[in-house]
């Protein structure tokens, strides 16, 4: 089933065509603790037409589990929903995961409809079709390929967020336009996240969708070329994990930003591991594939400048380099990667020796 991208400038009747438009016997609604508080408010009175029943779940992609998933199938059953009931995943990339494999699975499949509230989950979580949660400390081990019905995006719900939530889902951003085109990247390493310009951004948001969709179309199961979406994510996820295990996560030193409201005090953001991965990966792909060292360098600095520094040391590397050999991307024991030769030339299935992920690995922390 194809899902359906709706570039929102009217979210209630947009939502109100949507769910109109997809089966439905009963209405639920899954949001997480700060959705409900700061994004339900903007729909909540369409959802109260529908006689919706709200399930909340803690916030943090340290709740992205199973004991959670748990909680989401028990309300659906107490709550009497049906095959032909519809479940609307109303959050940040942590909800459209888990609401989304909670639908996939409840009753053999259920019909959902993703509302992402965060940049990251715009642009990224919400769109593809990929669901799943964190198992046995490693990020979305498992889950499903299913398609939401739609996925409504509307730049509405960002002025609810933080600088740094913000930061975190333009970093999905940035890789989209690596593997796309030049125009795109240059027009993102010159943007200002920092202080952005909503209209502007939705125009941007749009245009990396499509970067995406058009890419899960060619390959919805990742077989070939939706390979080239995990860009900066073999590394990215290693430093995400190791961010989780850590007794107070991983300390990010970050431009001056609003403090996040989203994450606990130190936990590595999703999208800062991914910008803090590509920089490590695109060294790489200078090293093995040919990238110009003068896009790498200009990429790196956009980075530290929005992102700062993220703290490991060499005494970290071989838990690193284990927690990579995890991934879901991975042959035996090789480590997969994606690499550039070029912004937009993509070389998928990709390997690296330890010592020249090493190397990365101390570019990341000490050579841009």
């Amino acid at each position: 089933m194809q899902q359906r991208v709706i570039i929102s400038q009217d979210i209630e009747h947009d939502l109100a065509q949507a769910i109109a438009e997809t089966e439905h016997d009963r209405v639920f609604v899954l949001t997480d603790d700060i959705t409900q508080e700061c994004c339900l408010p903007k729909v909540a009175v369409l959802f109260a037409k529908h006689n919706a029943t709200i399930i909340t779940i803690r916030h943090d992609d340290t709740n992205k589990t199973l004991a959670t998933l748990a909680d989401v199938w028990t309300a659906l059953q107490r709550g009497g929903a049906t095959r032909h009931s519809l479940l609307v995943n109303l959050g940040g990339g942590m909800v459209t995961d888990l609401g989304g494999f909670a639908a996939a699975t409840f009753k053999r499949g259920i019909n959902f409809i993703n509302i992402p509230t965060t940049l990251l989950a715009m642009v990224d979580a919400a769109v593809g079709g990929k669901t799943g949660i964190n198992f046995g400390g490693l990020k979305n081990e498992v889950g499903a390929f299913a398609n939401a019905r739609y996925v409504i995006v509307n730049t509405c719900f960002l002025d609810t967020l933080d600088t740094a939530n913000l930061c975190s889902g333009y970093a999905e951003m940035l890789k989209h336009s690596l593997i796309s085109n030049a125009q795109m990247w240059a027009e993102h390493v010159n943007f200002d996240i920092l202080q952005p310009d909503l209209a502007e951004l939705q125009r941007m948001v749009a245009a990396s969708i499509a970067v995406k969709e058009h890419i899960v179309a060619d390959d919805p199961h990742e077989h070939g070329i939706r390979k080239a979406l995990n860009f900066g994510h073999t590394i990215g996820h290693a430093l995400e994990e190791f961010s989780m295990q850590q007794p107070g996560g991983a300390v990010v030193s970050t431009a001056p930003t609003k403090p996040t409201n989203q994450t606990p005090p130190g936990t590595l953001l999703h999208g800062y591991a991914v910008a803090f991965g590509l920089i490590g990966e695109l060294y790489i792909s200078a090293r093995k594939a040919g990238f110009p060292t003068a896009r790498l360098h200009q990429t790196a600095r956009f980075i530290r400048e929005n992102y700062g520094a993220v703290a490991f040391t060499c005494d970290d590397y071989p838990t690193l380099l284990n927690l990579m050999r995890h991934d879901k991307k991975n042959t035996s024991d090789t480590i997969n990667f994606t690499l550039l030769h070029d912004i937009g030339d993509i070389r998928i299935n990709q390997t690296a020796t330890d010592e020249e992920i090493r190397e990365a690995l101390d570019f990341i922390r000490e050579g841009y």
